[in-house]
């Protein structure tokens, strides 16, 4: 089992996501911002973060910046699940440090067998 943040500002996918990989035994800390996203991250460390990229305030890509920029941090899978599917997009997000990429609309399956790859690579 798992700790992961998720981070959305559309409620219904982040509880899409939350029910999704709650229902393969993770934990997990649903939060609606980036800003809340790196809050909960330093707090106490997860195992992954989830993170829109388009949200109010503090964006996904900033989150990932600042996710990277903590030393205690640097190292935490970030998987990004955003609308913006442009070859330009992808670039920037794993640019800004993100280890996946994901483009909304997602299968839910697809975003399970990404996390637990992920998952699996960083243990």
């Amino acid at each position: 089992m798992a700790r992961i943040v998720v981070a959305d500002d559309d409620i219904d996918i982040r509880e899409l996501v939350e029910f999704k990989l709650s229902t393969l035994g993770h934990e997990i800390v649903a939060v609606s911002d980036g800003q809340a996203a790196v809050d909960a991250c330093q707090a106490d460390r997860p195992d992954l973060a989830v993170l829109d990229v388009m949200m109010p305030g503090l964006s996904g890509l900033d989150a990932v910046r600042l996710i990277r920029a903590d030393e205690a941090l640097a190292d935490l899978p970030v998987i990004l699940l955003t609308a913006r599917a442009q070859e330009s997009d992808v670039e920037t997000g794993f640019g800004s440090g993100a280890d996946d990429y994901i483009t909304k609309p997602f299968s839910p399956r697809e975003l399970a067998t990404r996390v637990e790859a992920l998952l699996s690579r960083s243990r």
